[in-house]
Order: structure tokens, then sequence, then C-alpha cells
């Protein structure tokens, strides 16, 4: 059963993604040609942010109610419905329509958000880190379908550009929905209906400092990303001048470097441990700051940008791994809804101001705000290995002694 929901999870992966990267490519575009005012242009985009973050808590819950099987089930219906919906709104030339079906969109990435998990639930502990990065890698096909998608759609619709990549989308998410409702709950993490007896109460969870930093990994990664590649495409393009094919094809780089080390990180987690996997992100994160502050033709922004999703590969493998060995399999989804409403709701406010913060204070400005959170992970990172080396010590001698005092005579 590991294998068979492994595959069924990648291929789910790998539609959730397409379905982000076409909103992200579409959004703005077709935001520009029927909203009232060009200023509300992103709006769909953000909305499509804002609903991820609104429906983590939700869809966890839900799937601790009635399974992940059936949870990514209801998650693949409602994203057909956006899909559907979104076609809709352009054929009505409705922009309040179509920011509210990408609303829904971004509602349906919570629960794909939930397939890591749910993979690393299928294996032993050990291997949750190869679970979560085989995941991933589904995003790469995602990176290539969606723009795909978005390229060739204006001639299925002549008539209505783009109304037919989000067809092909909806069709897309029946076939990953039929797939997800060809998997099995439980695995070797346990199944939704868990004993709750074994249970903690959820403040006793979230105070452990593994849990803590793990949290960390996740928001400080998938922030400071969502911060820095919103700004790009405005900084290149509008501030910079330099070509639109340049800035779709930084982008791309950028989204492509965000998964394909999902190859190596497995490999990495257990070589050399999640929290040193962490602190590699951070680090490759300062070095797209110092790229990303000494120059600003397009090799500097593909640096900066294929840099940036290294780090965020790393910092969200690792944050994800060690958060699943902080919590017992009874305690798994309300420990997850924590997570995820933690990192999707800074990924919504990253979203939200990046923009304001560059047409206000600039580019470099953009970068030197990333600055903080990443020198806070650093040293999270830090405490946390430092804590545990003291914990390991003070174990083995409370060992030896015992041992010692066993041995008099």
């Amino acid at each position: 059963m590991p294998l068979r929901n492994l595959a069924l999870y990648f291929l789910a992966q790998l539609v959730f993604a397409s379905g982000t990267i076409l909103i992200v490519t579409l959004g703005g575009i077709v935001g520009s040609e029927i909203a009232p005012d060009p200023a509300l242009a992103t709006l769909p985009l953000s909305f499509m942010v804002v609903g991820t973050a609104a429906a983590t808590v939700p869809a966890a819950l839900l799937m601790q109610r009635i399974g992940r099987r059936l949870g990514f089930v209801v998650g693949g219906c409602l994203a057909i419905a956006g899909a559907l919906l979104g076609a809709w709104a352009l054929g009505t030339a409705s922009f309040a329509l179509f920011a509210f079906a990408c609303g829904l969109i971004g509602a349906t990435l919570a629960f794909g958000a939930q397939l890591r998990f749910a993979a690393a639930e299928s294996v032993a502990s050990e291997r949750a880190g190869a679970a979560v990065s085989i995941i991933l890698l589904g995003s790469i096909g995602g990176a290539l379908l969606g723009p795909e998608l978005a390229t060739r759609s204006p001639d299925w619709t002549p008539a209505v550009p783009y109304q037919g990549a989000l067809l092909a989308l909806a069709a897309c998410y029946a076939a990953a929905t039929g797939l997800l409702a060809c998997s099995r709950d439980g695995g070797v993490g346990g199944s939704a209906t868990a004993d709750s007896a074994s249970a903690r109460p959820l403040a006793a969870v979230v105070r452990q400092r593994g849990f803590l930093v793990a949290v960390l990994a996740g928001v400080v990664g998938q922030g400071a990303m969502v911060f820095i590649m919103t700004a790009t495409p405005i900084a290149m393009h509008v501030q910079d001048g330099h070509g639109l094919a340049d800035t779709a094809g930084v982008i791309q780089a950028h989204v492509v470097a965000m998964y394909l080390p999902s190859l190596a990180s497995a490999f990495l987690i257990g070589r050399f441990g999640a929290h040193k996997l962490m602190a590699a992100g951070v680090l490759a994160m300062l070095a797209t700051v110092a790229i990303g502050l000494s120059g600003r033709a397009v090799m500097h922004y593909w640096w900066a940008l294929v840099v940036l999703g290294v780090g965020w590969n790393f910092l969200f493998v690792g944050g994800t791994t060690a958060l699943v060995a902080a919590y017992r399999p009874a305690e798994r989804f309300r420990a997850q809804a924590v997570n995820d409403f933690s990192v999707f709701g800074i990924s919504a406010l990253a979203s939200l101001s990046a923009g304001a913060l560059l047409h206000g204070f600039g580019w470099t400005t953009v970068l030197l705000a990333a600055l903080p959170a990443l020198a806070l992970m650093l040293l999270a990172v830090a405490y946390a290995t430092l804590a545990r080396g003291a914990g390991r010590i003070g174990s083995i001698r409370r060992k030896a002694f015992r041992q010692s005092t066993h041995e008099m005579p």
C-alpha cells in the first residue's frame, strides 16, 4: 500500500501544482483585461493565496473526521468547481467571479498541501523525508504542464482566450480526484481514527522545541520565498525594463529549482539530519539576498531566484520532516492544521505586502526586509541543535551514573 499511495499522491501533486502555476501565469494577465481598475489586476492571485490560508485548518480537521481519502476527494471536487467557475467567469467577463474562482482554487490547495503529510504517514518514520521529497518532485511536472496549458489555450477557445486552459484544468482535476479516490487511509503512520487517548493537549504539542523550529522553518521558507518571488516580475519587467520572456524564464527556473533538489534532499536528511538541512536552506536564502544586491542584470535575478528555490526546498522538506517527528499519530491533524495555517497565513501576508513595499521603497529594501526572518531561523536552528546535543550528553551521563551505582559493591 505505501508504494500505491505514494504513486497516487505524486500524480495528484502534479495536477495541483499545475493549477497553481496556471493561475500564477494567467491571473494577472486576465485581471488586467477584465478588471474594472488596472490596480486590481493582481487581486485574483491574492485571492488564491488568501483562500489557501483560510482553508488550511478546515481541510485538516475535515480529514481528521472523514479520513484522508474522502478528504482529498472533497478537495478535488472543489478544485473542479473552481476551474469550471473560472471558465464561466471568463465567458461572462466577470472579474469578481474570476477572483472568487481563484480563491476557491486556492482553498483546494490547502487540501493538496496535505499530500506531503499523507505520504509521510504511508511509510516508516525514518523514510518520511524521502516520501515528502517524492511528492514535491511531482511539482516539477506541474511546472511544465501549467505553462503549457496557459500558452496553448488561446487557440482552443479563440472567442474567449484562456477559457480553454481552465476547462482543461478542470479535466485534470477530475482525473486527480479519481486517482485519489483509489488511495487508502492509514498506513504506517496510523489511521484517521487513531486512539485519541494518546493525544496530548494541543498546547503541549505546540510548546515543544522541535515543533516550534519545524513550523518556523516552513513559515520563514515559504514567507521569504513568496515575498521575494512576488516582487521579482515587477522589479524585472516594470522597474528595470527587462523583457517579458526573460522575466518568465527567471520565474520558470525558480519553480524548477524549488522542486528539483527533492532528488537529493531525502539523502541529505538521512546523512546530516533535518536541522542541518534547514541551516543550509537559510544560508542559501542569505546568498539570494547577496546576489540580488550585487546587481540587477537578468543573470543576477536568475541566480538569485534559483538559489531562492533551493533554499525554500531545504527549509520546507527539513521542516516537514522535523514536524512529523514532533507529534503522535493521534495528534497529527491538529498539529498539521497549526503548521499549515501558520505557513500559508504568513505567505498570504508576504504576497500582499511585497508589491506595496517594492513600489514604495524599491527592490533593495525588499531583499533587506527578508534578513530579520532569516537571522531568526538561523538562531532557532543553532539553539535547537545545541539543546539536542546537550540533551544527548546529559542522557549519556545519567546512563553512565546509573551503571556505576549499580556496579558498586
